[in-house]
């Protein structure tokens, strides 16, 4: 009997989502959930600041492929290989390759990951920005350091040469 693993499946560029919800619909149709069980697009979260708003925003970890568990056979290989926006198997010629089961917890871990998004802030050493709320609001400076992980800015403040931190989210570019 053969074993379930994980394949990596190519799919046209923006059609991962659609893909996945295709082929889970295949298989309730074609009733292959004995073969094929699990159909993941791998995603991140992260906190974007831009302009000094900050949003939530998903990304593709691969974009343009998709992991689907499965036991590959010709039948289970038919039903993925022919679902709408698939292109094909990641391997070598026809043979799709699976993934090796340390490439597999690898990945499968990196993706339940369910810590804070990460943040990612527009602002960068040298920039100009002027503090917007707290005990030093309307004071300007210059960018020394961004810690992404916390979301501080290291300032040097304009006309006094003295060194502030500040939250990304209190500060304006200027």
């Amino acid at each position: 009997m053969d074993e379930r693993r994980w394949y990596v499946v190519q799919t046209y560029s923006g059609y991962e989502k659609r893909v996945e919800a295709d082929l889970r619909k295949r298989i309730d149709a074609m009733g292959m959930q004995d073969k094929i069980f699990n159909v993941l697009v791998p995603v991140e979260n992260r906190r974007v600041v831009k302009e000094g708003k900050s949003r939530e925003v998903t990304r593709k970890l691969f974009p343009s492929y998709v992991l689907v568990e499965m036991i590959m056979d010709e039948k289970s290989w038919h039903a993925v290989r022919h679902t709408p926006g698939v292109t094909g198997f990641i391997g070598a010629g026809t043979h799709p390759m699976p993934l090796s089961k340390e490439e597999a917890e690898r990945l499968l871990s990196s993706v339940e990951k369910k810590s804070e998004p990460e943040i990612e802030i527009d602002l960068k050493p040298g920039d100009m920005v002027r503090i917007t709320s707290g005990a030093l609001k309307d004071h300007a400076g210059s960018v020394m350091e961004v810690n992404a992980k916390n979301g501080k800015i290291q300032l040097l403040l304009n006309g006094n040469g003295i060194k502030a931190e500040a939250d990304y989210q209190s500060l304006e570019k200027i």
